[in-house]
């Protein structure tokens, strides 16, 4: 007889003391699951580059491409059938239109706004369309602002362009804006800007806390990025947490209607102080080297690629997110979460 029969045996007696009954098949543990990942919750990022008529193939995200404006429409399209909550564009210019402000950012005719269009057309409202609005697409030093003469990232000279910025993504027909840039003070500059352009209904999605990450890595060359440098004196240190806690109370008081942390996995505490104090909606970027390492883990056999992805899509909603901006977003919807 086994020494643990019954209620008695060798571990004592627990009537009732048993989780594990609630955990015997698939179906009771999809019954009881406390936190579920709906593919409204899910945000794709996705680039469009100027100046090509096919995707092109982005060797250190397996899977992602930089994409033409007549792949992007279709991948909206997707995402729409997918029932994803979103998109959000990057845009990615031809080279010899960066410069030190960026110009190309904010051109009616530029790649992001031509893009914004583009999709709007195709999608209308039944996707909501995001806009990455920061300037480091589009200068030649590859910095989220304009530098000043000691080639310092210039803060209030930044928040400038930002709003030129937030005028032009609104008017090629984004619903939300992004601001990246970790500038003090874009939450209201944007803001203001929008407003006094007749945007009122055009949404701000602050990235509240974004972190210098060495997770970043494969996005530089997603968007082909001229990055002389580190961003370390605007991004958040990652011994930092109080810290961003502190960009949060200021994105709200701005008036911020979502806010995010960036990146994903590396940030799941921060995520949760961030989810416990906010009142609007909280986003998590799974970002480009969370992607990779999954990705490049799994190619090589070392673990199940499907499990790992909903097991991290499940993990930033216990920790507190409302929305993920992920990679595998159409596919997570269509295959892994139905």
């Amino acid at each position: 007889m086994s020494t643990n029969e019954g209620t008695g045996g060798a571990y004592g007696s627990f009537p009732g003391a048993r989780p594990r009954r609630l955990r015997t098949t698939p179906a009771l543990r999809r019954m009881v699951a406390e936190h579920r990942v709906h593919p409204a919750d899910l945000i794709l990022p996705a680039f469009v580059r100027e100046g090509t008529d096919e995707p092109v193939a982005i060797g250190s995200m397996p899977g992602v491409v930089q994409h033409s404006r007549d792949s992007l429409k279709k991948a909206a399209a997707e995402a729409v059938a997918a029932g994803i909550g979103g998109i959000m564009l990057f845009g990615v210019p031809e080279e010899a239109k960066k410069d030190a402000e960026g110009t190309a950012g904010t051109d009616p005719e530029g790649i992001l706004q031509v893009a914004l269009r583009d999709v709007r057309a195709e999608v209308g409202d039944d996707l909501v369309i995001m806009s990455d609005l920061c300037l480091d697409e589009f200068t030649d030093h590859g910095h989220c602002g304009v530098l000043d003469a000691a080639g310092r990232v210039d803060n209030d000279a930044t928040l400038v362009r930002y709003a030129e910025m937030a005028r032009a993504q609104a008017a090629a027909g984004a619903h939300v804006v992004g601001p990246s840039g970790m500038m003090d003070g874009q939450v209201a500059h944007i803001r203001e800007a929008l407003d006094g352009a007749g945007f009122a209904d055009v949404a701000v999605f602050a990235y509240t806390a974004k972190y210098s990450s060495a997770f970043y890595g494969p996005f530089r060359e997603a968007v082909a990025s001229s990055l002389q440098g580190d961003r370390k004196t605007y991004q958040q240190d990652p011994a930092n947490s109080r810290e961003a806690l502190r960009e949060l109370a200021l994105d709200l008081a701005e008036g911020a209607d979502m806010v995010m942390v960036k990146p994903g996995m590396p940030y799941l505490d921060v995520l949760r102080d961030v989810a416990e104090r906010a009142d609007v909606p909280v986003g998590s970027y799974q970002i480009s080297g969370e992607y990779a390492m999954i990705e490049n883990a799994a190619a090589a056999g070392l673990l199940d690629r499907d499990a790992a992805i909903t097991e991290t899509l499940t993990g930033f909603k216990r920790a507190g997110a409302s929305m993920i901006l992920t990679y595998w977003a159409v596919e997570a919807a269509t295959r892994l979460l139905r």
